[in-house]
């Protein structure tokens, strides 16, 4: 087998072994991150599916545990499968790892409802969900080790960049698969049963990656290494018991993949929110202007791979956390102007007040589901922050009453749920109502349906598409320049006997938890503030982190010799 990991050696053309390594690695990662999103693309069905039977708030909480499950085991996927990939090689570990996820999202959509089932349904649920997160946890880094391995020292940014481009191609992909089924099916059909469709599709894409890598070899790296008996016996303790290694374990993760996560997390996942829960913009339009955005963007990825190759891996990724740092809040800004200007000229020209008794209101950090924020002033601001309605809060009431909400020259009082018992649901009913009345009378864009109820809406004919689009591009574009070449500054700097194990703890550590938890950290600053920006500091602060540590401590490793890192 001519490969290029006869590394060392300076590149030459792709050979037709080298572009199946390429194309079998991203091919089955890509059907990876296809089967991952398609939980969070299809929550709201899910959780209909399987936690209608219990109250609005145990099916919520069920809900999101399930949705976070597949983050927090992230970090452990990488240990199991990490330890399993230095030992037995990196070829069988990620072979084992797609079959884990395609298998659990198929039973996804096979899995009986609540109705059904009962309690069963909804811990089965999770329990394939943490299957999925430990799946993709042990994924990544074989499949990133792999292509490394096989890549000559000056190609390496290159050939690795394509394994950079499937987490983007996956979210595409569910989007477009989901997009095309409700066409097809009608939303009623969908919601009944069609959402099922996009991860019963999974077992054909299941079927078509095993095949392809069953057809590939060891990586050369790994068998030559396993050849001459330095592998190690026990990677774990080797790569996070000793200093030596350790050190470089959270300088991957302190200085490079925790700043990475949150530009990658707010330039694709928290830009899909903010569009659709904080602008109010319809969820197909944001779909179909993501899709284009990234469709726009996914190229870049390879550029600049290619371009670490020439100028460092390290240069590009700082560039890339200093831009996001520098131009965040005036993009998001812009973006508010652009999707939503109604929404926008009301946050210009009307604040709400809300009044308190001190320690009445609390941060509402609730990355599980499982906190319950129940006093007056906590239920008005997350209210208004769900709403995206900026305000002040002033904590001069006296103690023991409820907080009122200040609109204009209305003022509404809200309520403590607990207090309320059995009349909290008509209480909160009533509060809604009465807030929604006074934004509207004060220009907010509101509509009312049928039966009387209000809510936030983005007039689609105000919709700025060009400009919407393309600061979407410019977002996805710092996520191409943060994650492009991150894989092959990862494998660089790890020995081969632990790099597995190495690159994949602080990756998904970073990703899984320092990105996964972006979005409830970003909800619970900005009701925090009242500001709908106000959360944008903690990609900000995360990235800065990264920039400084990685800019000071993280060498660069272009022209790394990986068959010299044992």
């Amino acid at each position: 087998m001519t490969v290029a990991s006869a590394a060392g050696g300076r590149s030459r053309g792709m050979t037709r072994e080298e572009k199946k390594v390429i194309f079998a690695s991203s091919l089955g990662t890509v059907f990876e991150w296809y089967d991952f999103y398609l939980y969070g693309s299809l929550a709201a069905f899910i959780g209909a599916a399987f936690f209608s039977e219990y109250p609005e708030a145990t099916r919520n909480i069920f809900a999101l545990l399930a949705f976070a499950a597949g983050f927090l085991v992230r970090p452990f996927g990488a240990l199991v499968f990490g330890r399993l990939g230095d030992i037995v090689g990196r070829k069988y570990t990620f072979l084992v790892t797609i079959v884990i996820m395609g298998a659990s999202t198929f039973l996804v959509g096979l899995l009986p409802g609540s109705a059904t089932i009962g309690i069963l349904a909804p811990i089965i649920l999770i329990v394939l969900r943490m299957l999925q997160g430990l799946a993709l946890g042990g994924e990544y880094g074989g499949a990133a080790t792999y292509v490394a391995e096989h890549a000559p020292d000056d190609r390496r940014g290159y050939y690795t960049s394509w394994i950079q481009t499937t987490a983007t191609l996956g979210l595409f992909m569910s989007l477009l698969v989901i997009l095309a089924i409700q066409t097809l099916m009608g939303p009623d059909a969908f919601k009944a049963w069609g959402w099922r469709l996009p991860f019963l599709l999974s077992i054909f894409l299941l079927g078509i990656s095993v095949w392809i890598r069953l057809t590939l070899n060891e990586s050369p790296t790994f068998q030559r290494m396993k050849e001459e008996g330095k592998g190690s016996k026990a990677p774990l303790s080797e790569a996070f018991g000793q200093w030596k290694n350790a050190k470089i374990a959270l300088l991957a993760l302190l200085g490079l993949t925790a700043g990475q996560a949150v530009v990658w997390y707010s330039g694709q996942f928290y830009a899909l929110f903010f569009l659709q829960n904080v602008l109010k913009v319809d969820a197909v339009s944001v779909n179909i202007m993501i899709a284009i955005a990234l469709a726009l963007g996914t190229p870049f990825f390879v550029l600049f791979g290619w371009l670490s190759d020439k100028i460092g891996r390290k240069v590009i990724i700082m560039a890339g956390l200093a831009l996001a740092i520098v131009t965040y809040f005036p993009l998001f800004k812009a973006l508010t102007w652009a999707a939503n200007p109604a929404l926008a000229t009301a946050q210009q020209n009307v604040r709400a007040t809300v009044t308190a008794a001190p320690g009445d209101c609390r941060f509402q950090f609730n990355p599980t589901g499982t906190a319950k924020f129940t006093t007056s002033c906590d239920i008005a601001t997350a209210f208004l922050t769900r709403n995206s309605v900026p305000y002040d809060v002033v904590a001069t009431a006296a103690p023991g009453t409820a907080a009122t909400v200040a609109i204009g020259s209305t003022t509404i009082e809200s309520y403590d749920s607990i207090a309320a018992g059995a009349d909290a649901a008509a209480k909160g009913t009533e509060f809604n109502n009465a807030v929604f009345a006074a934004l509207q009378e004060a220009g907010y864009p509101l509509k009312q349906n049928d039966a009387g109820a209000y809510a936030m809406v983005a007039d689609p004919a105000a919709v700025n598409w060009t400009m919407v689009v393309g600061i979407l591009f410019i977002l996805v574009l710092y996520v191409t320049m943060v994650y492009g070449p991150i894989a092959a500054i990862l494998v660089e700097m790890f020995p081969t006997r632990i790099r597995y194990t190495g690159m994949s703890l602080p990756y998904h550590i970073g990703n899984g938890w320092f990105g996964g938890l972006l979005p409830a950290t970003v909800f619970a600053m900005s009701a925090a503030r009242g500001d709908i920006y106000f959360g944008l500091w903690y990609p900000i602060a995360i990235a800065a982190m990264s920039l400084v540590i990685g800019t000071i401590f993280v060498k660069d490793t272009l022209g790394t010799d990986l068959n010299a890192k044992d």
